[in-house]
């Protein structure tokens, strides 16, 4: 199969280290000048370097799957990078956070078919052009309706893949449903963690400040969801729960990697979104509100370095 990727940070990566094999026509999309940047200083994940193929947008040509892992801010231009990559049929896999992604990839390329995706439990960290994990995670995803036979045929060929490389995965038929849990989760922990600087393990006893300030701000991605008609419930809190016990202690979130360099964060995406859904069904999001303020203030703050 011959795949794609756009977005080499942490996740990127990470994945992107188990799919670049003899087994696996892959590569990595990127411009000139960010194609230069990883030729001068390429990528480590967990001490190994990788040497990963890097193909200009001039010799595009359609693909069988693209995996997409560029924060939020970037996907306008990750879609600039994919025109003629993408043919009929093409599987768009967003790893993007956030509840949108895989409308504006659907909008933007019709002919391809963009199932709902998410990765959940890795907690891989980045450092410049270093990356470490303890977790790879998992990859979710499945069609947001029932499939038809073609695109049936293309889920099963992605897992087929995902199994052969070693990327533990899930497909799901409940998709909307995970996306909103996935949502959950990045509304609670990654803008908390973001906002103090602080890695999974500050949210890892029960009772601990920073936990609770985590649930406050899910339990509004709750009550949005339901006006949505997205049945999340406690159950997808504890859920939730189960996978940070597993997470390494020390890690950090994506956000609070971002505040941590001094790089611009996904708010928008998170406190931002819980918001706008609050307003529009009349809920009140107090939480978010409050940390949607303390994100923003974040890039006028200094960039603090973090070991990995």
């Amino acid at each position: 199969m011959r795949v794609r990727l756009v977005g080499l940070g942490a996740i990127g990566a990470a994945y992107g280290s188990r799919l670049d094999c003899d087994a696996v026509d892959f590569a990595v999309i990127a411009d000139t000048g960010r194609a230069q940047r990883y030729q001068d200083r390429p990528t480590w994940v967990n001490g190994v370097e990788q040497h990963f193929r890097v193909v200009p947008t001039n010799d595009a040509e359609p693909v069988e799957l693209i995996v997409v892992s560029v924060k939020a801010a970037a996907l306008a231009d990750a879609i600039g990078l994919l025109r003629g990559w993408v043919g009929a049929g093409t599987v768009i896999l967003s790893l993007l956070n956030g509840i949108d992604s895989e409308r504006i990839l659907a909008e933007a390329f019709p002919e391809a078919f963009v199932p709902l995706a998410l990765s959940v439990g890795i907690d891989a960290v980045r450092d410049e052009r270093q990356i470490r994990y303890n977790s790879l995670g998992r990859i979710v995803f499945g069609a947001a309706d029932t499939p038809n036979e073609a695109q049936a045929a293309s889920l099963t060929a992605v897992s087929s893949l995902f199994a052969q490389v070693g990327i533990d995965h899930d497909l799901r038929d409940d998709m909307v449903h995970q996306l909103w849990w996935k949502f959950l989760i990045n509304v609670g922990v990654n803008q908390v963690s973001a906002v103090l600087g602080a890695p999974y393990g500050a949210f890892q006893t029960e009772g601990a400040p920073a936990r609770a300030a985590m649930l406050a701000a899910q339990a509004e991605v709750v009550a949005v969801a339901q006006a949505e008609g997205v049945m999340l419930t406690q159950v997808d809190v504890e859920s939730w729960l189960e996978v940070l016990a597993a997470l390494g202690p020390d890690k950090f979130t994506s956000m609070a990697q971002d505040t941590l360099a001094g790089r611009e964060t996904e708010v928008d995406i998170f406190s931002g979104r819980v918001c706008e859904l609050g307003r529009a069904h009349g809920i009140a999001t107090p939480v978010n509100e409050l940390l949607g303020q303390l994100l923003r203030a974040q890039p006028t703050l200094p960039p603090r370095h973090f070991g990995i």
